[in-house]
């Protein structure tokens, strides 16, 4: 447990906290903390769970930028957290390309760091880093269902980061589990745009 991993630790918990409660200030956050976790990991050795933190940067400006512009939309709660964004859904078509493309990044990923690099659990590492690309990006579009796969990935992840010592973040990654709960929990409660109640629509 060293002073990098306590920050980290840190930094991340309030950021997914903020993500929960879908405040702006969360993005900001989650930019620290991928830049701590990068040096982290390649301290140890997990290089797909290392570049995963510099694709997740390009990811959190994305969802930054995608944020700002949904901040006033029919489904917000602005009254709970201030600058809350709408929740859109998730068709099944698109949740199931989703999978479908973070299965193809995890073969890829793996095979690559297995062959060309000296990476532990290599497999693991490339399918929970390429998983994890797909959660962010249903983060950044606003569907709820992010929550969902952050649950199975966080749940692995704990067992990962047990066997490599990380103790502070697999305690990190179990709390995270229940932040996914609430956060699930919290958008689920939002109005769709669309449904009963509203009248005005936005476009995605």
């Amino acid at each position: 447990m060293s002073a990098l991993e306590t920050i980290a630790v840190a930094t991340s918990f309030l950021a997914i906290w903020l993500t929960a409660r879908r405040n702006m200030l969360c993005w900001p956050l989650n930019l620290v903390a991928c830049a701590l976790y990068f040096k982290l990991f390649l301290d140890v050795r997990l290089y797909a769970d290392m570049v995963l933190q510099a694709v997740f940067g390009i990811g959190i400006l994305y969802g930054w930028i995608a944020w700002s512009r949904n901040r006033h939309g029919p489904g917000a709660v602005e009254a709970a957290v201030g600058a809350a964004v709408e929740v859109m859904p998730l068709s099944l078509a698109r949740a199931l390309a989703g999978l479908v493309v973070g299965a193809c990044g995890a073969l890829a990923i793996g095979w690559f760091t297995s062959r060309h690099t000296d990476a532990t659990l290599p497999w693991m590492d490339a399918t929970l880093s390429s998983f994890s690309l797909v959660a962010q990006y249903w983060t950044a579009r606003r569907h709820r269902e992010n929550w969902l796969l952050w649950i199975a990935v966080d749940i692995a992840y704990v067992g990962m980061f047990l066997f490599k010592g990380l103790l502070l973040t697999a305690g990190l990654y179990a709390a995270m589990i229940g932040l996914a709960v609430i956060g699930y929990r919290d958008w689920r409660r939002t109005r769709r745009p669309g449904s009963p109640g509203d009248h005005a629509t936005t476009k995605d």
